[in-house]
């Protein structure tokens, strides 16, 4: 939200958006007759998007859309984990938040359990002990095959679901934007994918993945994010506490862009009225009151004046409790005292023993100090006065408003002697809204600009256009062609602002004099990998009764080639199975015969060979023949 400045520069405030809990929808009859609708699940690193795959106009949109967190503190029960939208507001519970990922990998499948509950129970599926619907799910680029297998292992065995695809984000994208421009596959290109945790290239010939060319780059939107929040904490310590990562996020989401010349563009900063002009002013909430502003002399004098009204109450009333204590304690004495003068010698001495004294004369002696101080107290409850009241003010510790301090710290100071400044003296006034300002300027670009150059961040990497020129040169020249032809751009870490512009004069100054090149970006970044999961899953439905179909993995499958086995399809990884190496069977020996020709007697030496298997030591055995 921006307002206009009096200077005419515009002033944003942060959203602080905090969400609220995903309702628990009904199971749609459509998705469970004549036959089960699968489930579209985008488990994705920074958001988690799941829906039906059914051909009704009200099934065009997911109906989850999650943060990939959960939140359980430490020794709290399984039903106590808040997951996702169930957490209003992540900063105060950001050191309990716990991903399923590593990078962009699944590792923590404790937490993609509680995941895969939380999407089913909220989708209305409520069978007891299984899910009905096959899944159609999403993974990394050249997941690893043990990521793979505990995923297959995790819906199979817990979920008992029938039919299992697993299929790359960037590459559903990359199918559901083809399909709409109307290309007739197999589909040839490159994608560039960046979302949260990494950046991809992976190049797509005859609508399958060269899985040998792929390549990654560990710079995306959170090391910009945590490189944005390290630069804005540097620039205003006094806000350390108020730069939160969400706040941060959102700056990086909201405001920030991609430079199509970087330097050109810091240099257009250097002027004072294009920094005017386009920095971006984010205003930090704060308290209105200002410590120790200005206040006018009738103010301050009127201040004083109830301060030591408040002082002299206070004395009062802690004289008045001295006094009555001290009566109180004067009756008590006095009582021992008249025991002794009746004569009843056992209990006054069994009174002394309960006071702690030992005679009749330490009695008397306390008597006449407390008789002395209760008659003090009742003189100075009756000729009490200002004076005697600021004298015990050092004796107090009571709050006292700034600015009012140096006139109670020294009592006997008269009023009139305080110096005052002249009422016509103008005072600066302390803007206390710009105070809690955030002045975001270069860093705008800066952070975008690490996916290109991520050596600001300390990532000792390429960045991902000059990855882009390293795998187009492992092709020829003719396969470049096609493959630049089609440069698709996805992921949320590429809706800046000047992405598709960048990256069309990088790849300018890269390819050769008068080549042709189509850079395309995906119509919803974010979003279109879901989309193309469920159109995918729309035109590729898995056969009843447990056949086999192109994509799709069956109970049959996972029992029979394993957790690790992925059914191919145009927008899947590329199997390739692991090969152990078996040690072949060791054979044994044929023992060894040596006949020795000495003199008389003949003797015949029998060596029995050591076998692999054995952990004995090899003896030899002397046979004497005669």
């Amino acid at each position: 939200m921006a307002a206009k400045g009096d200077l005419g520069y515009q002033i944003f405030s942060f959203q602080d958006c905090k969400s609220s809990p995903d309702p628990i929808f009904e199971l749609p009859a459509q998705c469970v007759a004549p036959t089960p609708a699968p489930i579209v699940i985008d488990n994705g690193s920074f958001q988690t998007r799941a829906g039906w795959a059914a051909p009704a106009a009200e099934f065009d949109s997911p109906r989850l859309l999650f943060r990939s967190v959960a939140a359980r503190s430490r020794g709290a029960a399984r039903s106590e984990t808040q997951i996702g939208n169930d957490i209003p507001n992540l900063e105060p519970l950001r050191w309990l938040l716990k991903s399923q990922f590593d990078r962009n990998v699944v590792v923590n499948f404790e937490i993609q359990e509680l995941i895969f509950d939380y999407v089913f129970t909220h989708l209305g599926i409520s069978s007891e002990g299984s899910v009905a619907h096959p899944i159609v799910l999403t993974e990394a680029p050249c997941n690893p095959l043990h990521c793979r297998q505990m995923m297959s292992e995790l819906l199979f065995e817990c979920y008992s679901v029938p039919y299992v695809s697993y299929g790359v984000d960037s590459l559903y994208s990359f199918y559901h934007n083809n399909t709409q421009r109307n290309l007739q596959p197999p589909h040839t290109g490159i994608v560039l994918s960046s979302g949260y945790h990494c950046s991809h290239i992976l190049p797509v010939i005859n609508g399958r993945l060269d899985a040998v060319n792929c390549k990654r780059v560990n710079v995306a939107g959170s090391q910009a994010a945590s490189y944005l929040q390290r630069l804005l904490q540097l620039k205003y310590p006094g806000h350390l506490a108020a730069i939160t990562l969400s706040r941060v996020e959102e700056l990086l989401h909201e405001h920030s862009y991609t430079a199509v010349d970087y330097h050109e563009e810091l240099e257009k900063w250097r002027s004072p009225e294009f920094y005017e002009r386009e920095v971006h002013r984010m205003q930090l909430p704060f308290s209105g009151k200002v410590p120790g502003g200005c206040v006018s002399v009738e103010e301050r004098q009127e201040r004083r004046a109830q301060q030591l009204r408040r002082l002299q109450e206070i004395n009062a009333r802690r004289r008045e409790e001295k006094l009555l204590q001290d009566q109180e304690r004067l009756d008590k004495l006095m009582a021992v005292q008249e025991l002794l003068e009746d004569g009843l010698l056992d209990q006054f001495h069994k009174s002394l023993v309960e006071l702690n004294m030992d005679s009749a004369e330490e009695l008397q002696s306390y008597i006449n100090k407390l008789q002395l101080a209760v008659e003090q107290g009742r003189q100075k409850l009756l000729h009490s006065d200002g004076a005697e009241g600021r004298a015990e003010v050092s004796e107090l510790e009571q709050p006292m408003d700034e600015g009012d301090g140096v006139a109670l710290m020294d009592p006997d100071l008269p009023e009139d002697t305080l110096p005052e400044k002249p009422a016509n003296v103008v005072q600066p006034v302390f803007n206390m809204a710009e105070y809690h300002q955030l002045f975001v300027g270069t860093e705008r670009l800066r952070c975008p600009e690490i996916l290109f150059q991520p050596s600001p961040t300390g990532e000792d990497q390429m960045g991902l256009i000059e990855t882009l020129q390293y795998v187009l040169a492992r092709y020829t020249s003719e396969q470049q062609e096609a493959l630049v032809s089609n440069v698709f751009l996805t992921g949320g870490n590429m809706q800046y602002p000047g992405m598709k512009e960048r990256v069309e004069r990088e790849l300018l100054e890269m390819r050769p004099f008068q080549s042709h090149f189509k850079v395309t970006m995906a119509s919803r970044p974010a979003l279109d990998a879901w989309y193309g999961a469920r159109d995918w899953a729309l035109d590729h439905l898995p056969p009843g009764g447990g056949g086999v179909a192109e994509g799709w993995i069956s109970k049959q499958d996972y029992e029979e080639k394993g957790g690790e086995y992925l059914s191919e399809h145009c927008a899947s990884n590329v199997f390739i199975p692991m090969k152990i190496a078996k040690p072949a069977p060791a054979r044994p020996t044929e023992p060894s015969v040596t006949t020795s020709t000495a003199a008389s007697p003949a003797v015949t030496t029998v060596t029995s060979a050591l076998t692999p298997s054995c952990l004995t030591v090899a003896a030899d055995v002397s046979v004497v023949t005669c």
